[in-house]
């Protein structure tokens, strides 16, 4: 079997390269994911809440509960936004490698014959 040729083998590079950042996507996509959870975890224990604190730097304040709310929401709506984008960003990439991964198996299929 021949070695595959110089073009070929940077083709397997940026296929490792793009699998690498698609991993990398993932793993921020699930971040923000357990982020968005734990923010609507903290919204839904609010309904109840009378008293509603705030935790700023070291210290617990005490903080109007429409305030919160608001700010929860805010933070969730931007997690949401960061979550599609990753989502796409992490197909965009995974469409690449898999069109990337067909021309390196075509070409070592190829360089079989």
């Amino acid at each position: 079997m021949a070695a595959p040729s110089k073009e070929t083998q940077e083709k397997i590079q940026r296929l490792q390269l793009l699998e690498q950042q698609a991993h990398q996507l993932s793993t921020q996509r699930q971040q923000f994911t357990a982020q968005r959870i734990e923010i609507e975890s903290a919204m839904e224990h609010l309904k109840d809440a009378s008293d509603v604190f705030k935790i700023i730097g070291p210290i617990m304040v005490n903080s109007p509960k429409p305030g919160v709310e608001q700010s929860l929401a805010d933070r969730k709506t931007m997690l949401e936004l960061r979550i599609k984008n990753l989502e796409k960003q992490e197909a965009h990439i995974k469409k690449k490698a898999k069109d990337l991964q067909q021309e390196v198996l075509r070409e070592l299929g190829h360089g079989e014959n």
